[in-house]
């Protein structure tokens, strides 16, 4: 028995690590940290086997099947758990209360604005100034600027306020009043 630890002990384990790697080999994917954790693994395997063991069958043999064993139901266990379900978790569309169509997440408060990510998504800054000039604007200036901001033609934007070309260019020269531009500055 001492021969056998002896044998695969030697150089730090050398031998049970390489006779672990050749039975992961066949799985791939494996991490260095869960080599670490298969090495411990056989570490506490080797110990059952040397209790286990009798002499009428070869060690090595013995060794690398419960070894082998041990391993895939550890591989088998680290994948159950990372398909597990919770059931803890709740959907935000689940339906709350007596209400027809109420659901939790109408009841969480939000603090999305909508046109505070418009803002941020077009780049200009977002703060009292920005909001105090558009304050200043009318609907249809604001409706303008939104427009511009997400990209649309002076064209489409006629089109889609049906506004006449001198109606667009009235709320344009509005838009760019010194008046409400000082605002920014």
């Amino acid at each position: 028995m001492q021969d056998k630890l002896e044998f695969y002990y030697v150089d730090n384990a050398v031998r049970l690590h390489k006779t672990v790697d050749k039975i992961l080999y066949r799985y791939g994917g494996i991490t260095t940290k869960d080599y670490d954790d298969f090495y411990s693994l056989a570490n506490e395997v080797f110990v059952d086997v040397l209790r286990k063991y009798d002499s009428k069958q070869s060690f090595e043999g013995f060794l690398y099947s419960c070894l082998s064993n041990k391993i895939k139901t550890e591989i088998t266990k680290r994948n159950r758990e990372k398909r597990r379900a919770d059931r803890n978790t709740i959907s935000m569309d689940e339906p709350v209360g007596e209400e027809e169509g109420g659901t939790i997440g109408e009841l969480i408060a939000s603090d999305f604005d909508l046109e505070n990510e418009l803002l941020e998504e077009a780049g200009i800054p977002n703060d009292e100034k920005t909001e105090k000039y558009l304050e200043n604007l009318s609907k249809k200036q604001r409706r303008i600027v939104e427009l511009l901001m997400e990209g649309y033609a002076p064209p489409e934007i006629r089109e889609q306020l049906h506004m006449k070309e001198k109606e667009y260019a009235d709320h344009m020269a509005a838009i760019r009043s010194y008046e409400n531009i000082s605002i920014l500055f």
